[in-house]
Order: C-alpha cells, then sequence, then structure tokens
C-alpha cells in the first residue's frame, strides 16, 4: 500500500474503503463477507473508511465488525453528519452520540459536513454554533479532524474552502469530472492550502467501468494493455499529487483486491504523454454520446438569474449516457439542494453567456430541454420539501 506525505499528515493509505456498498445477504448485510472484507483491506494497509449517518444501518454493522475483529485502532474512521437535517446544536449533538453508539467507539477521526450545498448554508450553520459545537468535541477527543463533502462548482467549493480552517474536503472526481464538479481547479486550490483532499466516486459510482461506450473500451484495452476500466480510472486519479486518498465503494473481496494490488503499484506522475493521449481519447468517445458538447470551461459564469449552466449540461449529458436516474439524482444534487437554488428554469434568456461560449451552444435552448427532463411536478415537490427539512425550526 502507498501513503503519501503531501498535505497527509496521518499517513493515511492512498485507496480508502467507501463503506456504502457492503454487500448485501437477503434482507440485510452479508456481516461474514464484509468481516473478510475488511480484515484483508486492513491486513494490506488500507486505514481509512468512510461511512455517514444517512447510509441505513451501515455504521451500526461496521462498528460490530470492528468491535469483533478489534481492529479499531488500526484505522481512521470517517463519517458524516446530516446538516441538513440539524435544527439545533443539540440535535447535532444527539446525533453524534448515536453514531459514537453504532459504531462502538468513542472517537470520530475525519468528521464531514455531508455535502455542504454552498457558502450560505455553511455560514447558517455557523450562526447556529455548529462550529463552536466541533471544535468543543475536538478539544474533547471526540473529533480528530473536520471537513466537509461537496457536490457543485469549483467556485462553491473554494468559497467553502475558505471560509474556516478546515482540515480536509471530499469531492467527487474523475477524469470525466476534471472540469466539473469541484474540479482539477477545487482540487489544486486545496492543495495549495494545505488541506487533504479525499475523492469519491472516482468512478462515478461504477459508470465509468460498466456504462461507458464500447469504443472506450476498445481504446482502453488495445492502448493501455492489461489495464481494466476501473485501473485506468484509478491510475488518473493516483498520478495526480493533490490527491490524498481515493475512496472505492468495494463490495466483493475480488473488487478489494483488485484495487489493493492497483493503489500498491501506482506511482504519482507515473503516466506517459501517451498515456494522457489516451485518456483524451476515451474522454471523446464518451463526450461522442453526450447531448450538449459543454466542456466546462464556465465562460458562460456567473448567470445572472443564478443558473448553474456547466452544472444543467453535465448532469443532462449523464441522464442519457449513465441512465436517467443518476442523472436526476446528480441534478438534484447540484442544483435544487443548494440554498441558492441554481435550476435550469430560472433562465430568463437574457443571452448573456452565449456570448462568451467557445462551443457555440445555443444555450438558452439547451437549457429549456434541461428543464423540461428533469423539472417534472414530482421534481418540483422535492425542490419545495428539501429546504423546509433543512430550515424547519431554525431559531
Amino acid at each position: 500500500m502507498k501513503y503519501r506525505d503531501f498535505n497527509n499528515p496521518d499517513k493515511l493509505s492512498t485507496l480508502g474503503f467507501g463503506c456504502m456498498r457492503f454487500p448485501k445477504k437477503g434482507n440485510g448485510f452479508d456481516t461474514d463477507e464484509i468481516e473478510r472484507e475488511i480484515r484483508y483491506a486492513i491486513e494490506n494497509g488500507v486505514n481509512y473508511f468512510d461511512t455517514a449517518y444517512l447510509y441505513p444501518g451501515n455504521e451500526e454493522v461496521f462498528g460490530k465488525v470492528l468491535e469483533k475483529t478489534g481492529l479499531r485502532d488500526k484505522i481512521n474512521i470517517a463519517t458524516k453528519m446530516p446538516n441538513y437535517f440539524m435544527k439545533t446544536v443539540e440535535e447535532a449533538d444527539r446525533r453524534f452520540k448515536e453514531q459514537l453508539e453504532r459504531l462502538r467507539t468513542d472517537h470520530v477521526d475525519y468528521y464531514l459536513m455531508h455535502m455542504l450545498p454552498d457558502l450560505t448554508t455553511w455560514e447558517e450553520l455557523r450562526d447556529r454554533g455548529i462550529d463552536k459545537w466541533l471544535e468543543e468535541k475536538k478539544r474533547e477527543g471526540h473529533i480528530r479532524r473536520i471537513g466537509f463533502s461537496f457536490h457543485g462548482s469549483s467556485e462553491l467549493f473554494i468559497s467553502i474552502l475558505h471560509a474556516y480552517d478546515w482540515e480536509f474536503a471530499q469531492i467527487q472526481y474523475n477524469y470525466l469530472d476534471e472540469n466539473s464538479q469541484a474540479g482539477v481547479k477545487g482540487l489544486r486550490e486545496a492543495a495549495s492550502m494545505g488541506i487533504p483532499v479525499i475523492i469519491m466516486e472516482p468512478l462515478r459510482g461504477g459508470r465509468l467501468v460498466n456504462a461507458i461506450p464500447e469504443k472506450a473500451k476498445e481504446t482502453i484495452k488495445e492502448l493501455t494493455p492489461g489495464w481494466s476500466s476501473a485501473e485506468f480510472g484509478l491510475r488518473w486519479l493516483w498520478n495526480q499529487k493533490e490527491v490524498t486518498c481515493v475512496l472505492s465503494g468495494m463490495n466483493s473481496m475480488d473488487m478489494v483486491m483488485e484495487n489493493i494490488r492497483i493503489a500498491s503499484e501506482t506511482e504519482e506522475g507515473a503516466l506517459t504523454e501517451d498515456d494522457m493521449r489516451t485518456y483524451e481519447k476515451v474522454v471523446a468517445e464518451i463526450r461522442k454520446k453526450t447531448r450538449v458538447g459543454c466542456t466546462g470551461c464556465r465562460y458562460c459564469m456567473p448567470c445572472p438569474a443564478g443558473v448553474d449552466i456547466p452544472g444543467c449540461f453535465s448532469t443532462y449529458n449523464t441522464s442519457f449516457s449513465e441512465g436517467y436516474i443518476n442523472g436526476l439524482r446528480e441534478y438534484f444534487m447540484c442544483t435544487a439542494m443548494k440554498n441558492e437554488k441554481a435550476l435550469a428554469s430560472q433562465c430568463k434568456k437574457c443571452g448573456k453567456c452565449e456570448s462568451h461560449c467557445p462551443q457555440g451552444i445555443h444555450i438558452r435552448e439547451e437549457l429549456d430541454r434541461v428543464k423540461r427532463r428533469f423539472e417534472t411536478p414530482v421534481f418540483k415537490l422535492g425542490t419545495r420539501i428539501a429546504p423546509k427539512i433543512r430550515k424547519k425550526d431554525k431559531r
């Protein structure tokens, strides 16, 4: 297993175990298989395990396995506060105690604000005293490091980075999202501030393995012989020194073994110019299946009406290339879950964006298509309910 010194005081393993997709058996978890995989991962150097309050039953089964095996002190546990449900600091405290009980531990090594959507939400949480509560828990030894996870644009990510003395951050990042989500711009900004970055969705939930076009798979096989599509994606991440740890939602022993092998063999800066051209070719093949030719350059931003134009197009394309539900979920997180919404339907048809688009995209027309595809009556109901859940009893 590899460990990196760059912005990584705890020497986290470059491969982290994403616990969300623990293997199931019948109507519950396959605890024997989970224990087997966790033991193997730890024995082979994995020391970062990621779970969350909202992963059903996940913290509890993970805690039971750690208690049974006595392996708690050999790893770093990362889990997340569902801040969108938090009404008061007292509520946060109650949920945190519940998490410690589930995990059967007296402390969490890496504690995240789960899916912070924008700076305004963080400022509201601070107004309620969450920053002081976090710092108190850290002084007491119940939390070792404080961070946040994020889905959204690089500009929003960077604004949150500078709003608090964060000790780590977690972002969606992969070779297809290099210039969307927080992207390489956000990754490098965090690195310049000395903030370790944990990578989630390195393979887009497996879709960069199972859902890429056949031509892209053939290109990988021909130009990087011996690499699977998964290895192709993971090596791109570990090539970058700014990447601290890559989470993989491993749910089989074969997957655990393969990913540990790749992590143990991969070096920072190892990809050649020919390799990088291969990534460009694969991305180009994937982009051929996209409906809007947006590159995520963000020259169209900011939108006077608040629309996240690249985010809308990225999720719209995802809904065709990787399935409607995947695209809809990403659209909801990146536009509706923000404190200040960024929906396609907010477009005022001013046309300012089109005058700056180097791709010549008819942005207003395409945003209408995004709106028609995603903003159904059920979606609109969800956009009304979500802020009420987050802000209910805000006092």
